[in-house]
C-alpha cells in the first residue's frame, strides 16, 4: 500500500514537473514572438518613412535642362519615372501597366509658355514637351510644373522642370526650309531616332556645316483635317530646319516654273532628291517653304500714340467728404405718386358719367318694339285679303277611290307659318285613304 502511494506521488510530481516546464516554454516563445513583430513592425515603418521621404524629395527636386534659343526643344515626360511614385511604389521592372496622364503649367500660372508646347496620346504613352524659345527668353528661368495622375489610383505626383534658355551666336540661321511630311504624326517626329534620321537626310541632300532642327507643329495646328481610322493615316506634322549655307539646287527644284504649274494641278512635282527621303519619309514639296532671313524686310511694331479716344491722367480718386448735408426726398416721392392718381381719379369719374348717365339703351328698345309692331300688323292684314290659294292648298284627288280631298286647312288657318310644299308624311297624317277589302276565306 505505501509502495502505490509513493509510485502514485512520484507519478503526480512528474506531470505536475511537465506542465510547468511546457507553460514556462510557451510563455517565452510567446514573448520571442512578440519581440520578434515589433522588430518587423519597426523595420516596415522605417522603410516606409524612408520611402516617403524619398518620394517627397523626388516630387520636390527641380530638374534643370538648358536649351538654347532658336534650336527645337523636346523633353519627354516618361511613365517609367513616374511609376514608383504611386503607392504601393513597386521595383523598377515591376510589369504593372497603370494609365498616367500628366498636366503641365507654368508656375504660378495656369499654362505653359507660348512657345511650349504638350501632346500625350493615349494615358498609356508618354508625354512630350517640346517647342523653340525664341531670343526674348534667354536669361528668364521658367519654372514648370509637371503633376502626373495615376487614373487607377486617383494618386498624383508633382515635378518641377527649370527651363534656362541660353543663347547662341549662330541664331538665328540665316537660311530656313519648312518641310511637310505626310505619313508622320508629330509624337512619332518627336523620337530622337526617327528626328535623327530626317536630319541625316536633309544634310545629305543640303550639305550645311551647321544643321539644327528650329521647329515642330502638327498639322492640325495649322487648320489641318483630323485623318480617317483607315489605311494607318497620319496626321501629318510641319518641320522647320535651318542651316549656315544658301539652298542646294535640288530645294530649287520646286521653285521652276514647271514643278509650281504641276502644284497647280494637284499633281505631283517631279524632284531629283526625293528618293533620299522616300524610303522613310513621304514629303510634299508642293508645301515646302525656303525662306532666307538675309532677303527678309524687317517689320517693327511700335506703339502707336494715345489718341482722343484715351482718357487723360486723373490722379487719385478722392471721395465726397462725409459732411454733405442731407436732402429730404419726401415732397418728390408725394410728387411722383399724387400726379398719377389725380389723373385716375378724373379718367374714373368721366368713366363712370359715360356709362351712368349716358345711356342709349331705351331709345334701343322703342325702335325695336315699333319694329315688332308693324309686323304683328302687316301679318294681319295679309289674312283678311281674298287671294287665291296658292297650288299646294288647292283641292286634289285621292289617288285610290277619285274623290276630291278638301283643302287640308281652314279659311282661318296661320298660312304664315306653313310652309307651301306638303311632304308626304304629313298627307299621310291628314289623308285617310279607304282601302278595299278582298273576298276570301281568310278575310271575314
Amino acid at each position: 500500500m505505501c509502495t502505490m502511494s509513493a509510485a502514485a506521488v512520484a507519478a503526480w510530481l512528474g506531470t505536475v514537473y511537465i506542465v510547468h516546464a511546457y507553460d514556462t516554454k510557451r510563455s517565452a516563445l510567446h514573448e520571442r514572438n512578440v519581440r520578434v513583430e515589433q522588430s518587423v513592425a519597426l523595420k516596415q515603418r522605417t522603410a516606409l518613412y524612408r520611402d516617403v521621404v524619398t518620394i517627397l524629395s523626388r516630387s520636390h527636386a527641380d530638374r534643370n535642362v538648358y536649351p538654347s534659343a532658336g534650336v527645337l526643344f523636346v523633353h519627354v515626360l516618361e511613365r517609367e519615372h513616374f511609376k514608383g511614385e504611386f503607392p504601393p511604389y513597386p521595383k523598377s521592372g515591376d510589369a504593372s501597366n497603370d494609365p498616367i496622364t500628366f498636366n503641365t503649367n507654368l508656375m504660378g500660372y495656369p499654362d505653359r509658355p507660348g512657345w511650349l508646347r504638350y501632346i500625350q496620346r493615349t494615358p498609356h504613352s508618354d508625354g512630350v514637351l517640346y517647342g523653340s524659345p525664341t531670343a526674348e527668353h534667354v536669361g528668364k528661368p521658367s519654372v514648370i510644373e509637371i503633376t502626373a495622375y495615376n487614373r487607377r489610383t486617383f494618386e498624383t505626383a508633382r515635378h518641377n522642370l527649370v527651363i534656362n534658355i541660353m543663347a547662341t551666336e549662330e541664331f538665328p540661321l540665316p537660311y530656313q526650309a519648312e518641310f511637310y511630311i505626310k505619313n508622320m504624326n508629330v509624337e512619332e517626329m518627336l523620337a530622337s531616332e526617327v528626328l535623327g534620321d530626317f536630319l541625316g537626310a536633309v544634310k545629305n541632300v543640303w550639305q550645311p556645316e551647321r544643321l539644327n532642327a528650329i521647329n515642330i507643329t502638327s498639322a492640325l495646328d495649322r487648320g489641318g483635317r483630323v485623318p480617317l481610322p483607315i489605311n494607318n493615316l497620319k496626321e501629318g506634322v510641319y518641320v522647320m530646319v535651318g542651316a549656315d549655307v544658301p539652298f542646294s539646287s535640288c530645294l530649287r527644284e520646286v521653285e521652276s516654273p514647271h514643278n509650281q504649274l504641276r502644284c497647280s494641278q494637284e499633281m505631283e512635282p517631279a524632284i531629283s532628291c526625293d528618293k533620299k527621303f522616300r524610303a522613310q519619309f513621304h514629303i510634299d514639296w508642293c508645301k515646302i517653304s525656303l525662306v532666307d532671313i538675309n532677303k527678309v524686310v524687317p517689320v517693327y511694331i511700335t506703339r502707336p500714340d494715345p489718341g482722343t479716344g484715351i482718357l487723360p491722367e486723373f490722379g487719385e480718386y478722392n471721395p465726397p467728404s462725409e459732411s454733405l448735408r442731407s436732402r429730404d426726398y419726401f415732397s418728390d416721392f408725394l410728387v411722383t405718386l399724387a400726379v398719377p392718381a389725380a389723373v385716375a381719379l378724373v379718367l374714373f369719374f368721366i368713366l363712370g358719367y359715360t356709362m351712368c348717365c349716358r345711356r342709349e339703351g331705351v331709345i334701343q328698345l322703342v325702335h325695336h318694339s315699333s319694329i315688332q309692331k308693324s309686323t304683328k300688323e302687316l301679318r294681319s292684314m295679309s289674312k283678311n285679303r281674298e287671294i287665291s290659294w296658292p297650288l299646294s292648298t288647292l283641292p286634289v284627288f285621292n289617288p285610290v277611290s277619285g274623290e276630291v280631298v278638301p283643302p287640308i286647312h281652314p279659311d282661318n288657318y296661320e298660312t304664315t307659318s306653313m310652309p307651301l310644299m306638303q311632304t308626304q308624311a304629313n298627307l299621310q297624317n291628314q289623308i285617310t285613304i279607304p282601302q278595299q277589302r278582298p273576298s276570301g276565306k281568310w278575310y271575314s
